[in-house]
């Protein structure tokens, strides 16, 4: 039976340390995680990013104006609106976001080689699950 309690515990205790792998290129968790939803899902508008950052229009616009002079996003005009634009993820903020990926996978790898073969077998077993939770979450509802 799945204890959602202690699932929850678990993922809040692997999200903080999933955070913390990474250890160049100390950036806020706001502009990390701006600049990873903009890598996955592509450009959005300033309405989109705040909704999925779920932080203040202001907020969402003082950080992507920083990003913007730290040469990691950049906007464009929305082809489908001209009143609009669109924020991108620049080369260099796409670059970030794969080193922070690598440094995690290989600081996973470390520490999973601590685990027994049944412990990887059962994370193993477990991530099209998660995955499936995961997706779910990013859906309107919330639902798989």
């Amino acid at each position: 039976m799945l204890d959602v309690t202690e699932l929850t515990a678990v993922l809040e205790d692997l999200t903080r340390m999933h955070i913390r792998l990474p250890v160049r290129q100390r950036l806020s968790f706001t502009t990390l995680s701006v600049l990873h939803t903009l890598e996955g899902r592509g450009p959005m508008r300033l309405t989109g990013l705040t909704a999925a950052e779920q932080v203040t229009q202001s907020a969402i616009t003082q950080l992507v104006a920083k990003l913007e002079r730290d040469g990691l996003v950049e906007r464009r005009p929305d082809p489908s609106d001209g009143r609009a634009v669109l924020v991108h993820v620049t080369d260099a903020g796409a670059a970030v976001v794969r080193s922070r990926r690598a440094e995690r996978v290989a600081g996973l790898e470390r520490l999973a080689a601590a685990l027994t073969p049944a412990e990887r077998d059962a994370i193993a077993a477990a991530l099209p699950a998660l995955a499936r939770i995961a997706r779910a979450g990013d859906e309107p509802g919330g639902h798989p």
